[in-house]
C-alpha cells in the first residue's frame, strides 16, 4: 500500500476537544487534563505501524524531555476489529515496552481522528498555549528503510528535528516556520464504511 501523507490542517485551527481512555492507567484523559501548559502535542499513532516503529524510541524521548513542560498525548484511532495488535490491551504493553510516559488513548469511535482530520501514522498536531495549531507535519526527514515516501527515508537518523524545533519555538515565545512538510505513514484503519470524506486512500 502507498504510503499516506498528512492532511495537513490549516495552521490557526482550534484544537477539537477530545476525552478518551488510557489504555495504560485506565483513566480518561481530556484537553482539559492540559490546562494551564504551554502547549499540546496531539500524536495519532498505534502499534504495529512500521513507520510508527521507526520512531518509537524517539517517541519516548519527546515524553520524556518535554511531558513536564507541556501536554503530550498518544492517541490510536485504528480499527481493531481488523488490527487486533492495535487493541488496548496490546497498547497498554507497548506503551511500557516502548517506555512511553505519555497517555497513550484509545479513540475507538475513530471521532477524534476524525475531528483532527488525521490521515496516517503518525501525525502530529502542536498546540500553543491558546490552543490554536502552530505545527502539523513530520516528526523528521527519516523513515524505514524502503519506505522513503517523500524521497527521504532509510539512512537518515531519527532526531525528530523537525517537531522538537517547534515545540522548543513555542516555549521560547518565537513564531514556529510555517514551512512544514507533511508526515508520511500508514494510513489510519478506518472502520468499514466510516471512512472520512477527506480521506483518499
Amino acid at each position: 500500500m502507498a504510503a499516506t501523507p498528512s492532511q495537513m490542517l490549516d495552521l490557526g485551527s482550534p484544537a477539537p476537544h477530545f476525552t478518551l481512555p488510557d489504555a495504560v492507567s485506565g483513566r480518561e484523559v481530556s484537553m482539559a487534563s492540559f490546562a494551564g501548559r504551554p502547549a499540546l502535542l496531539v500524536m495519532f499513532i498505534c502499534n504495529h505501524c512500521p513507520y510508527v516503529k521507526h520512531i518509537r524510541a524517539e517517541l519516548a524521548r519527546l515524553g520524556r524531555d518535554y511531558g513536564g513542560r507541556i501536554g503530550v498525548v498518544g492517541i490510536n484511532s485504528n480499527d481493531t476489529l481488523a488490527y487486533p495488535d492495535d487493541a488496548p490491551d496490546k497498547m497498554a504493553a507497548e506503551a511500557h515496552e516502548a517506555g512511553y510516559t505519555f497517555p497513550y488513548l484509545f479513540d475507538e469511535t475513530q471521532n477524534v481522528a476524525k475531528a483532527y482530520r488525521a490521515a496516517c501514522t503518525p501525525d502530529f498536531f502542536l498546540f500553543d498555549g491558546s490552543r490554536r495549531l502552530v505545527y502539523r507535519g513530520q516528526l523528521d526527514d527519516s523513515r524505514p528503510a524502503g519506505r522513503s515516501g517523500s524521497g527521504t527515508g532509510g539512512g537518515i537518523p531519527v532526531t525528530g528535528k523537525d517537531l522538537r524545533d517547534a515545540i522548543e519555538a513555542v516555549l521560547s515565545g518565537r513564531p514556529v516556520s510555517p514551512l512544514q512538510k507533511p508526515s508520511i505513514g500508514c494510513n489510519i484503519k478506518w472502520k468499514p464504511g466510516g471512512e472520512p470524506s477527506y480521506y483518499r486512500a
